[in-house]
């Protein structure tokens, strides 16, 4: 049995069972209804005890290592993650993605890792529902949701085994389309915005570059207009994620040149271009990377590559300001990928940590296993609430003029920070509490421990994070 099958799912995080009273797998044993906060009914699940027999063929035969086998495995089975003051709407979304997940189980990812293949038909899968344009608007063909939703839909697909390879195979086409759904023009948005939600396009962001790296406001690609009727792009992009399966790239270029423009943030617009791979200015190279295998980064190259001018999204010489509409949102996303991943290699941690048995007794009885594991449980709890209180205030931004934007700007690089390190350590004790099998690929934590280190780095670093913090919240004199 996968993880993340339906009776997986509700043993383990609990779905809500109105969604799943058909379901002819849920567990027939000892089952109890629970109310939950907005009456929810929730399905209480407890495993059957070891019988002697089983016990003696395990080689724990005296009663003493029954009774304590018996207590250990007879408690209640709860949720990993605590669900209380999510909507309805969030946990409907939570269980609605977790039975898609379900039929892309550990071992796809596994083998699409190896493999290095694009998860094409999870993407497609995810479309054909209507889940791409989760945050898009209705009168778009979108479902019309927040960023809320958005990041628990992104953090069920990490949490489901997908990781942070899943996320990202669909992670542009729910942030990237934020600034264009926004400041698009009615052009735009009905040639385009449909096309992503069905999953006929997909999208990649094209902002990072080699040389600039951090540093956006001096990037080096420009878009140079040429007699008013269409622009040519010359320069290089860096870590570009799904650029060889993208139809379309919301590109961020200097269109004014840094030493005409009163500040730095000026003079840089905002595209969104067709990728015309059989075009002799525009070339890919896929890189090699440790982790997140199954999406392809990229280099890409621009040598005067045509695109028209109706190909500018929003005001020339604004993209910069745009395109923060879409970085918060981003940081929302990663957010709750990190989160879905820090549970992901928790939950096998745990289970692992009861079935393991060396010197005749689980190796979660000893504490120096248990106690990291409570320690990460704790701080991935903690996360989250950062998380969706970032998620709910750039939701709420968009109508509550109170809520300023700096404030949403450090909930949401906060959440960032906080659900990315948390990760990392669950993911890092997840390999740990497995011993030796938490090297190898079949256990799954040593995928997950590679792709931690993802949302430590991208978008924006950990300490960049921190920068902004002591400059924005603690007023100190800015470092860089």
């Amino acid at each position: 049995m996968q993880p993340w099958d339906v009776t997986s799912s509700i043993r383990n995080l609990q779905i809500p069972i109105r969604f799943l009273k058909s379901q002819s797998s849920i567990p027939k044993k000892k089952k109890k209804a629970n109310k939950m906060p907005g009456n929810i009914m929730r399905v209480c699940w407890r495993p059957p005890r070891v019988s002697d027999r089983q016990a003696q063929q395990l080689g724990r035969q005296t009663r003493q290592t029954r009774c304590w086998r018996r207590a250990f495995s007879g408690s209640t089975r709860r949720p990993l993650m605590a669900t209380a003051g999510f909507t309805s709407t969030q946990l409907t979304v939570r269980d609605a993605i977790a039975q898609i997940c379900s039929r892309f189980p550990n071992s796809y990812w596994r083998e699409r890792d190896l493999s290095e293949q694009d998860p094409t038909d999870f993407h497609a899968a995810l479309a054909k529902d209507g889940w791409l344009g989760i945050a898009l608007p209705e009168e778009l063909g979108g479902a019309g949701l927040g960023i809320a939703e958005a990041t628990i839909m992104m953090q069920t697909i990490a949490e489901s085994g997908a990781g942070i390879a899943g996320a990202q195979s669909i992670h542009a086409n729910v942030y990237a389309t934020q600034p264009l759904a926004r400041f698009g023009t009615a052009h735009q948005l009905e040639s385009t915005i449909p096309n992503i939600i069905s999953g006929r396009w997909r999208v990649c962001f094209g902002v990072t570059e080699p040389d600039a790296g951090l540093d956006t406001l001096r990037l080096s690609t420009t878009a140079v207009k040429q007699h008013g009727r269409s622009y040519k792009v010359t320069g290089k992009k860096i870590w570009i994620t799904c650029a060889q399966v993208a139809a379309k790239m919301i590109l961020l270029a200097r269109t004014t040149p840094l030493e005409k423009v009163e500040k730095p943030s000026e003079g840089l617009s905002l595209f969104c271009i067709d990728l015309d791979r059989s075009h002799p200015g525009l070339e890919m190279r896929r890189i090699k990377k440790m982790g997140g295998r199954a999406v392809d980064a990229n280099q890409v190259f621009f040598d005067d590559y045509p695109i028209p001018a109706d190909a500018l999204v929003g005001e020339e010489g604004q993209g910069f300001k745009i395109i923060l509409h879409g970085m918060n949102a981003e940081r929302c996303l990663l957010a709750g990928e990190a989160l879905g991943l820090g549970y992901a290699a928790l939950g096998k941690a745990t289970a692992y940590a009861k079935e393991r048995t060396v010197f005749q007794r689980p190796i979660g009885m000893n504490q120096g296993v248990a106690h990291p594991l409570a320690e990460a449980y704790m701080r991935l709890e903690a996360a989250k609430l950062a998380t969706y209180h970032a998620a709910r205030l750039f939701d709420d931004s968009r109508t509550d003029s109170s809520i300023r934007p700096d404030a949403v700007g450090v909930a949401c690089n906060s959440a960032k920070y906080l659900a990315a390190e948390a990760a990392f350590d669950a993911c890092e004790r997840a390999v740990l509490a497995h011993g030796g099998m938490g090297y190898a690929v079949d256990y799954d934590v040593e995928r997950y421990f590679r792709e931690s280190l993802v949302p430590r780095i991208a978008p924006v670093s950990r300490e960049m994070i921190l920068n902004y913090i002591s400059e924005k919240v603690l007023q100190l004199p800015r470092s860089y």
